[in-house]
Order: C-alpha cells, then structure tokens, then sequence
C-alpha cells in the first residue's frame, strides 16, 4: 500500500491494518495531518488541532500494541469530536466565543468510551453556535460556495474532504445526517437514548452547568 494514501482509509480500514502490524497509528496520524495542511485552509473544518499533541497519542498507541497489551476496536485511529463534547485536554468551547479558552476538567463519556477503544482524539471540529445558532466557518468541502450544512458540519466536512477517517457528531434534527449528506459523508443517527450525552451541551439544560 502506497503511504500517501493512508489519509483516504477509512475507520475500519485503518483498525485492521495497524491491528495488524501493516502500518503504525503514528504514520496514519501524519499522514491525516498532512491532508490538513493541505485542503484545511480553504474548508476550514477544525476548531482545535494540535499536532504534536496527536503525534505523541499516536505513539503511545504504537508502544502499547507493540508490547503485547489488549488493544481496543479503534486502536490508533485518528478521530474528530464535535466542539461541544467536554474533552478534558482540549478546549470545549460550544462554537461560541462566549466560551472562548473554556477546558472542561473531564470528558464527555462517549469521548472517554473512545479513548478506551484506543482511538487517538485528533482534534475539535467545527460546530454552529450552540449546535443551534449561527454557522460557523467551515465550508463545504465539495464545493466551497455552498454550505457544509450543520450543526456538525466540521465533523462532516473533514471527513468528506479525507482528512480523518471518522468524527462525531449530534443531532436533533438533521444535524449530523444533513451535513454528512452534503459533504460526500456517511451519517449514522443511532437510536435516541443509545449512546450516553453526559458532559455534551444540550440547550434543555443550563449552559453555566454543563
């Protein structure tokens, strides 16, 4: 397999070959990065990314398959969360500079459920504001003229554009169903009740205690 087209795996593809021993989570995770430089200035999909930071998850992952230990379903798989999932080392700001600099003291549980799965945390998409209001920057990464759609658009878009195998998003209505649709991705809206929202926004419910 070529490395230069490591970017376009997808999530299962990429679990199976480093499982495997054929790459390793750190070339997956550079080549993700690369991608970004790439395309990501005029899409636009990220909130927070930190390189370094993802490289030395990456790492890690490879040591612990190297050593013989259990490995969990996405082991070393680069994933994208939705900007108003509590992520404890990365800002969680909502889409809203009302938030701006915000670092939750733990995780959302789906967050800490794929962190157990071994999946390295790439970064934050894009959210519209309170996965509600205004839309934020990203674009469509199809067509740049058009809209991503929302409220998960940076999590579709960086998965349409190929720069990183999965993301998660919400939805209430069409909020990640829509966006997937618009940017050439794949949406899966489990069943209601089916996958814990602990520690991500819901606007039923007071903002200053989330």
């Amino acid at each position: 397999m070529e490395l230069t087209n490591l970017h376009s795996l997808s999530a299962s593809e990429a679990a199976r070959l480093i499982h495997d021993g054929i790459i390793s989570s750190e070339q997956l995770i550079d080549a993700c990065l690369e991608r970004i430089r790439e395309v990501d200035d005029r899409v636009q999909a990220w909130a927070f990314l930190d390189a370094d930071y993802a490289r030395t998850q990456a790492r890690a992952a490879d040591e612990r398959r190297l050593s013989g230990q259990p490995i969990g379903a996405l082991h070393g798989v680069p994933i994208a969360i939705k900007d108003i999932f509590d992520t404890a080392d990365m800002p969680t700001e909502y889409g809203s500079p009302i938030y701006a600099g915000r670092t939750p003291s733990r995780d959302a549980t789906v967050v800490s459920r794929l962190r157990a799965a071994g999946a390295v945390i790439l970064g934050k998409t894009v959210t519209t504001e309170f996965a509600y209001f205004s839309p934020g920057k990203t674009r469509n990464p199809q067509n740049f003229e058009h809209t991503p759609g929302g409220s998960s658009s940076g999590s579709a878009a960086a998965v349409g554009a190929e720069m990183v195998p999965l993301a998660i998003g919400s939805q209430t209505n069409g909020s990640t169903i829509r966006p997937a649709a618009y940017c050439g991705a794949v949406g899966f809206k489990p069943t209601h009740g089916l996958i814990s929202r602990y520690r991500a926004l819901a606007l039923s419910r007071t903002l200053d205690h989330v």
